[in-house]
């Protein structure tokens, strides 16, 4: 089987020292299979999402000496996708809509702290969505949506567990995972504005470009287990992960866009070599 993998960045800022050492890893990874290395933006954030981003990932990604198979596929060019893979999941009867405010979750699970019923928290920190528009009526919910309401589509995750059985995964760092997807709670999966969230979208992408390893940072390790009960229920192939380490600054923190040192752009106009940037991002050539 011929090995695909991605680099998928999103257009919201400059990359830095991580980012090129997840696209070298997807890269090298590709290259020494003989296999194929894809280029994607992930720019379904319209509001943070900058075109002059979008054209240096690009020129970073040449000077830095990458080449990459097939066109570059944008999220935003492929709405229809997710438009599709929604329905499937709809008529399922796997999603609701959301009309819950960002405030009103948070002073829901708030109330929540003390109660030995249910977590707070997902295991990437953030608020475990404590069900509430699920348990509306399908008056209630007709009556939200002809008010013009905003919402989000989440996923009825213990209908969904129930309907795919156990699941599994294979990270090639960590080995053979069992599938908890139950710990993200009823995530969302796209919105009133914008037909994906970032779950739906790279499972789709990766079925449709025909990724067989997913390279990307420990950050998203728990974002798998959701993606892997996703293919399950849409019927997609399953490939493996390969979740590599995070590049941290010298105070130990995690490299993000916001850290205009670490930019590749910074490190450019410093004079910095193509090749030095390589090393740098633990990939000498």
């Amino acid at each position: 089987m011929t090995v695909v993998t991605r680099f998928a960045p999103s257009p919201t800022g400059f990359l830095h020292l991580g980012h090129a050492h997840s696209a070298l890893a997807g890269w090298r990874r590709a290259r020494q299979a003989g296999g194929r290395f894809l280029l994607r933006i992930e720019d379904i954030d319209q509001g943070r999402c900058r075109p002059e981003f979008e054209a240096a990932i690009l020129e970073d990604l040449a000077w830095l000496g990458f080449d990459w198979d097939g066109p570059v596929r944008r999220q935003s060019e492929h709405w229809d996708d997710y438009r599709a893979a929604l329905a499937v999941l709809e008529g399922q009867g796997l999603i609701y809509p959301c009309f819950c405010t960002r405030r009103e979750i948070l002073a829901e699970v708030a109330a929540m702290q003390s109660a030995p019923h249910g977590p707070a928290d997902t295991p990437d920190g953030t608020p475990f969505y404590p069900g509430t528009c699920r348990r509306l009526s399908p008056q209630e919910r007709a009556d939200r949506l002809a008010e013009g309401r905003a919402y989000a589509l989440r996923l009825d995750m213990a209908e969904a567990m129930r309907r795919s059985g156990p699941l599994g995964w294979t990270d090639e760092l960590a080995g053979g995972q069992a599938a908890r997807p139950e710990r993200q709670g009823d995530v969302v999966l796209a919105r009133k504005e914008i037909p994906t969230s970032y779950h739906l979208a790279v499972t789709v992408d990766d079925e449709i470009q025909g990724v067989t390893v997913v390279t990307r940072g420990r950050d998203l390790f728990e974002a798998t287990h959701v993606h892997r009960l996703l293919q399950a229920l849409l019927g997609y192939r399953v490939p493996v992960w390969r979740h590599h380490a995070l590049l941290t600054d010298s105070a130990g923190k995690r490299l993000a866009k916001r850290s205009d040192a670490a930019s590749i752009r910074a490190c450019r106009a410093q004079g910095g070599s193509a090749a030095e940037l390589r090393a740098l991002a633990g990939f000498p050539d």
